[in-house]
């Protein structure tokens, strides 16, 4: 798809060279990757809602378990983001969140990036709503197209950020550690 942007003003990664703003390919790699992660999380955190709760059906107290799986994936992201910067599929793909200053992450600005980082997938189910297709396929082919649509408007943004990085002021960057150095044998 796309090459790295030009480096991204001022920041550096952890060997000194400049910091690029990672191809929207890797992005979207990562955010698949992360998805297939965050069905285990969840798939944990229901069965822990589940026996806390009694649950005893899935549509039982459907807007209680659906706050705590947004509080869940909240966590998640806001304590790997302000820890380091990096999920576990940031680190498999090489990406870390950074502010515009290229320092850590704050809670409060990784918690305003999680909420807006939603509008990824507010224009699908707004479609689907309003459309009235409630098929499994429609959804799924609905949360496609607003996916990648919403992934595509990083090319009217200068750096090639998402428009929730840019409103949060925060980036991805590429960030690969330098190789380790083997001890050199006497």
């Amino acid at each position: 798809m796309s090459a790295p942007v030009d480096p991204v003003a001022g920041l550096t990664g952890p060997d000194g060279s400049p910091a690029h703003t990672p191809a929207l390919s890797r992005r979207l790699s990562a955010f698949m990757y992360e998805g297939v992660l965050l069905f285990g999380v969840l798939m944990i955190s229901g069965l822990i809602y589940a026996g806390l709760t009694q649950m005893k059906h899935a549509l039982q107290g459907a807007l209680g378990f659906q706050v705590f799986l947004f509080l869940v994936l909240g966590l998640y992201f806001v304590w790997f983001w302000t820890h380091g910067g990096q999920t576990v599929a940031m680190k498999a793909w090489h990406i870390r969140l950074v502010d515009t200053e290229g320092r850590a992450v704050t809670w409060q600005r990784a918690s305003l990036r999680y909420v807006l980082s939603w509008l990824w997938f507010v224009p699908a189910l707004v479609s689907m709503r309003s459309l009235g297709f409630h098929s499994g396929a429609a959804f799924f082919g609905a949360l496609f197209a607003g996916v990648v649509t919403y992934a595509l408007l990083t090319r009217l943004h200068p750096q090639r950020q998402f428009w929730h990085d840019a409103v949060c002021g925060t980036r991805l960057v590429t960030w690969r550690h330098p190789p380790r150095q083997r001890p050199s044998k006497p």
